[in-house]
């Protein structure tokens, strides 16, 4: 008896021993009194049983019938089963079915009949163990960065990055809007919070080019590893960087953002904000607030923050470097510029040597040889080469030496060593014949 039916004879049974009536019995029941009345006739007739619903035991009126069942359980032992991993599921085994066989079947019906006849199991595949990383003891320790693209502006503005930074140990947050994730969108919000906490012990990144890349052919033949200018930054600060395998591996900046995209953008709007510049404007005002309330204490009091050493010019830090040639004509080729070096008498580089051309974000170019600053100008195309003057005397600067005869003193060893061999072999060959 099901749980309905058995309420219903607990109720019946008051109903005999008069300590209900009728209609107190269908309230309890939650039918009509004339429903009451039916089920009460049944009882007084049947007893307990009389109450078990009719078709209870009896075969639907629609299911298939006896043949079919027996016939798709035979296709699917012979086509369609096999060991774990390579039989046909209900579904994929119920469109085969229909299309190689014709023989048309609910997905769900054939999962019955399968897991009656022992041809299938509810097989599940082990989800991913993934252990639940703690949070680092000390502030500064790891620190997660990321950006985040969304409709930060609503329809007031574009699509922007949030640059986020959170400390693994605090949940302390500084941020910064930008249009795209690039180095130098991750290089402002870095200088920020060097310039307000220090330099941290180490960076938690994705695998995106602008913080890690993987090397080059070239580059693992050499055995060299590839740094990126973000990761070159980095390095001269020591600050280390990790890239996390997975979204969920930098949860705490992937939850802030959550956070923001909440809170941040519903606060821009009752200011009615957007554009990036007034964003930032307004973050330090929002993230004062933030840090406020989901701030926390850290495991340990020591403070893992480095602070920026005497004499350390950040701008020296945060730029662009790379390498370049100084071609034949003292010009150096950098993104499409031609950046020709002033020569002061002896001082300058000279021509084919490496040089490093460092840029910043305002655009501002410098070019250092052997870490001295080098003077140049840009120019719009390569100096022209002037033609050689022609001279009525010949030049003796390129004429070609000519080699002695054979009987000149400095080849009188080497001619009579000449003349002996082809004596010798004269008289071998005359020998032969």
């Amino acid at each position: 008896m099901s749980v309905r039916e058995l309420k219903r004879h607990e109720v019946m049974g008051r109903v005999s021993r008069n300590e209900i009536g009728l209609q107190d019995a269908a309230a309890l029941m939650e039918v009509s009194y004339r429903q009451a009345k039916r089920i009460w006739r049944r009882y007084r007739q049947e007893g307990g049983p009389g109450l078990v619903h009719r078709s209870a035991g009896r075969p639907s009126s629609r299911s298939k019938p006896k043949e079919v069942r027996e016939r798709a359980l035979v296709l699917i032992r012979e086509k369609y089963s096999g060991e774990v991993g390579k039989r046909f599921g209900p579904t994929l085994a119920a469109e085969h079915l229909n299309s190689d066989d014709g023989l048309k079947l609910h997905p769900e019906t054939l999962r019955r009949w399968m897991l009656e006849a022992g041809l299938w199991s509810r097989e599940r595949k082990p989800r991913t163990h993934r252990k639940r990383r703690e949070r680092k003891q000390h502030f500064g320790e790891l620190v997660q960065l990321d950006g985040s693209q969304h409709a930060w502006f609503e329809e007031r503005g574009s699509k922007c990055f949030l640059m986020n930074m959170v400390d693994d140990a605090t949940s302390r947050a500084e941020a910064l809007f930008s249009e795209q994730e690039t180095t130098w969108a991750a290089v402002a919000v870095l200088r920020k919070w060097v310039s307000k906490y220090g330099i941290p012990k180490a960076l938690y990144t994705d695998w995106k080019n602008v913080y890690v890349k993987e090397p080059t052919a070239q580059q693992e033949l050499r055995g060299e590893v590839a740094v990126t200018q973000f990761g070159r930054m980095c390095a001269k600060l020591g600050i280390r960087i990790i890239a996390a395998s997975s979204p969920q591996a930098k949860g705490r900046v992937e939850r802030n953002h959550g956070t923001h995209q909440d809170r941040l953008i519903k606060k821009m709007r009752l200011k009615q904000i957007g554009s990036i510049e007034e964003g930032n404007r307004f973050l330090p005002r929002y993230l004062a607030d933030h840090n406020r309330r989901y701030v926390r204490a850290p495991q340990a009091t020591e403070d893992y923050h480095t602070p920026v050493p005497e004499g350390l010019d950040l701008d020296a830090v945060f730029r662009l470097e790379e390498t370049r040639t100084i071609s034949n004509d003292w010009v150096v080729s950098y993104h499409g510029l031609l950046l020709q070096l002033r020569r002061h008498g002896r001082q300058h580089a000279p021509a084919r040597s490496k040089v490093s051309v460092c840029e910043w974000q305002d655009g501002r170019i410098e070019i250092y040889y052997r870490e001295q600053a080098m003077e140049w100008d840009e120019i719009a195309e390569r100096p022209a080469i002037a033609p050689a003057t022609v001279s009525s005397k010949p030049s003796t600067q390129h004429r070609k030496s000519k080699a002695p005869p054979l009987d000149h003193p400095l080849k009188q060893k080497s001619y009579q060593q000449m003349l002996a061999r082809k004596a010798l072999q004269a008289l071998q060959k005359g020998g032969k014949q």
